[in-house]
């Protein structure tokens, strides 16, 4: 696993010496830093779709719980970041297992998949984009990006009861 994961973290650290990808890897990592894409996402959601203002507000709430669950994993398991090649982002911690931006784009694309708004189509192809842009941007390894993603996506399924304003009796 650990050569695996050294090795497409190369190839993947590879696409960032084009400057395009590379622009576009720094502004999808600039943009997801705290979960801040997807929390402004779902706010707009939540203006724009008076109807069901609440279920967007919940599934931002679930998103952003999402992100701070990642954030206390990183603190316990205390994974240093890649190193070798100089990254192409400053990040906020030195911490990389999981990725806290993984993490937010698929708890975001889980809860606001669900709620099939005009853009749902978008949501996906982006957050898969926000996760590979870690890789990128060299601050994670594709074990990072996945664990994020799967912890974000459980965290949004989870809570997908309750985002949708149903009750569950303890």
């Amino acid at each position: 696993m650990h050569d695996m994961d050294h090795r497409l973290l190369s190839a993947l650290r590879d696409c960032g010496t084009d400057p395009r990808v590379a622009t576009a890897a720094r502004a999808l990592s600039w943009s997801g830093e705290h979960g801040a894409l997807w929390i402004a996402a779902g706010l707009l959601g939540a203006a724009a779709d008076r109807e069901r203002r609440g279920a967007w507000l919940r599934g931002t709430a679930l998103t952003a719980a999402a992100h701070l669950a990642s954030m206390g994993v990183k603190r316990v398991v205390r994974r240093p970041r890649p190193g070798g090649a100089e990254p192409l982002v400053r990040t906020v911690g030195r911490h990389s297992f999981p990725s806290s931006h993984a993490t937010s784009a698929a708890a975001a694309a889980v809860a606001y998949g669900a709620l099939r708004p005009l853009g749902a189509r978008l949501v996906p192809p982006v957050a898969a984009a926000m996760c590979v842009s870690r890789m990128v941007v060299g601050v994670h390894y594709p074990s990072d990006v996945a664990a994020g993603a799967a912890l974000g996506a459980l965290t949004a399924r989870v809570g997908a009861a309750w985002m949708n304003g149903s009750r569950t009796d303890a």
